[in-house]
Order: C-alpha cells, then structure tokens, then sequence
C-alpha cells in the first residue's frame, strides 16, 4: 500500500502542514485525490501493487464517490468501469458528497433510538436505581449514539440534535430531524461540551 501510494503528488491538502492520499485498516482502502486523472493513476497503481502480491481489487465492491468537480470521466480497473456512488460507509461512519457530518449523524441517533427502544423495559424498572439505568444508558446507548463523533463537524443544528438525545424520556418522533437553521454555524461553549462528550464516553 505505502509503495503503490508513495508518489507524493496525489494528496489532498489536509492541514496546513499535512496531506492526505488515503485511509486504510485491515483490508478497507480509501484514496484520495484531486483530480480524475490522478484517482485514476492511484487506482490503477493500486490495483497492480495487490497483483504483483497475488491480492485482486474486488471491483464490484469498489465505488467512486465524487466531490466538488463536473467531471463525470469514469474509473477504471481493467477496462471495467467502477460504480460512482452519492455515500459509502467507510469502519461504520457513513461519507457522502457533501462532505459534512449530516447523514453519519442521522444515521447514528436512528441506531441509538432503536438500541434504546429495545431496553425498554429497563427504563421502566422499578426494580433499578436511576444510577444504574444511567449507567446502562451510558454504556449501550450513549456510545451506539457518538460511535465516530470524533470526526464529526459540530454546527447548532448537530449538536442541538445530539443534546436532545440524552434525554432518556424524549419523544424522538416528535423531533424534526430535518430542522437543520444554521447548519454553518460553529459553535463555542456548545461545542466544547460536544467534544468532552466525544472523548469520554464511559
């Protein structure tokens, strides 16, 4: 990987001082690049490297997810073209077009309200402390709901949707999941609290 990736001149500008031109674990492989030519280039180098070592690229698995560019030019591998996708999950975390946290974050407080529904007969014990209750909802909730929010953009609307979550009596269908006013709008002492929460979730 580090070989077939090496060049140098196919990064994305990640930090000031930092590129980036792929995310890899086990034997999920992200790349990244700025143009079609140069995802082309990294793709088939790729897809020579895993070759000279017996390893395929699994072509119908891999996706091409476009951002910010017209060029329609598709990606091959062999000849074969590869799927252009809108969003793909990337170790749980969902990644789309937008390139926001929108969709991961919908997607987790859809998993959290089912992981809660499913304990519902322990919200309504009698037999349990509340102490113990929130230690539950903390361990099988809580972390089901924040499950990759270190990477997550925190605007209002995010964090108002994740605050909201923690109220352990909520009606979660009354709440407007497409309410999203000021999308763009960091926040300061609000986001703070969403970053502790992001770094401690016992």
């Amino acid at each position: 990987m580090k070989t077939s990736t090496s060049g140098g001149k196919h990064e994305i500008q990640w930090t000031d001082g930092m590129q980036l031109d792929n995310l890899d674990f086990a034997d999920d492989l992200v790349l990244l690049s700025q143009t079609q030519q140069q995802m082309q280039e990294n793709t088939t180098s790729v897809a020579a490297a895993s070759a000279s070592v017996g390893l395929n690229v699994h072509k119908r698995k891999s996706k091409i997810l476009r951002y910010n560019t017209e060029c329609t030019n598709p990606i091959t591998i062999d000849g074969k073209d590869l799927e252009d996708v809108k969003t793909f999950t990337y170790l749980g975390s969902i990644i789309d077009e937008q390139g926001g946290s929108d969709v991961d974050v919908k997607v987790r407080i859809g998993k959290a309200r089912a992981a809660y529904l499913q304990l519902r007969n322990i919200w309504n014990s009698k037999q349990l402390s509340t102490n113990t209750k929130v230690r539950i909802f903390n361990t099988n909730i809580k972390t089901v709901l924040l499950y990759g929010a270190e990477t997550w953009r925190t605007t209002k609307a995010i964090i108002q949707k994740i605050q909201n979550q923690y109220i352990v009596h909520i009606d979660i269908d009354d709440y407007d999941d497409d309410d999203d006013h000021d999308d763009d709008d960091d926040t300061g002492d609000d986001e703070h609290k969403l970053t502790n929460e992001q770094f401690n979730k016992s």
